[in-house]
């Protein structure tokens, strides 16, 4: 099994590459799965039946969401965890605190260290096409899989614009970064 990504020489309109040509990479056959058809090869896979696996499905999306609306971190069966959290101004008065400080609403993923490893493990297919859509080369990654971690550690790291992810903030400037529920 591979990622299959496709390289094509596009024109760069802005930046510092404005007017030449650049190899751009970006997925080539990332499709989204009904879910009509996870459930029936969960149903298959796990000898249930579909209307059993659809009941099951449909019970743990409304526990993943209730738990998670609570302030939970919710364990996904082999894949991880998931948990809501935000993005918001600090404020050095506690009168200042309000609902307006919180810039975005995030859903925070954790990925599990078998599913980073099956990642990490898996060749990454780059097919290269030129500016007229031909075919030019094929490259098959040796890289050494390096998955990079996005997961919050509780510590905020401000950010050009002002807003940190979501954690604990120590900083009293309003525009420093974030705080709340990570």
């Amino acid at each position: 099994m591979a990622l299959k990504v496709k390289a094509k020489e596009r024109l760069q309109k802005v930046g510092k590459y404005a007017g030449s040509y650049r190899y751009q990479l970006m997925p080539d056959l990332y499709t989204a799965l009904t879910q009509e058809k996870v459930i029936r090869e969960a149903a298959l896979r796990s000898g249930v039946s579909q209307g059993v696996m659809q009941a099951c499905w449909d019970a743990a999306g409304e526990v993943i969401k209730a738990w998670a609306t609570e302030g939970h971190s919710v364990a996904l069966p082999g894949l991880g965890s998931m948990r809501f959290g935000l993005r918001a101004k600090t404020v050095a008065d506690v009168n200042e605190v309000k609902t307006s400080l919180i810039k975005s609403r995030r859903i925070i993923f954790t990925p599990a260290a078998e599913l980073k490893n099956e990642l990490s493990s898996t060749a990454i297919q780059i097919t290269c096409y030129d500016r007229d859509g031909e075919l030019v080369k094929r490259v098959t990654s040796t890289d050494a899989g390096t998955v990079e971690d996005t997961t919050d550690s509780g510590n905020i790291t401000d950010d050009e614009n002002g807003s940190g992810n979501a954690g604990g903030n120590t900083s009293t400037d309003p525009d420093a970064g974030g705080g709340g529920l990570g």
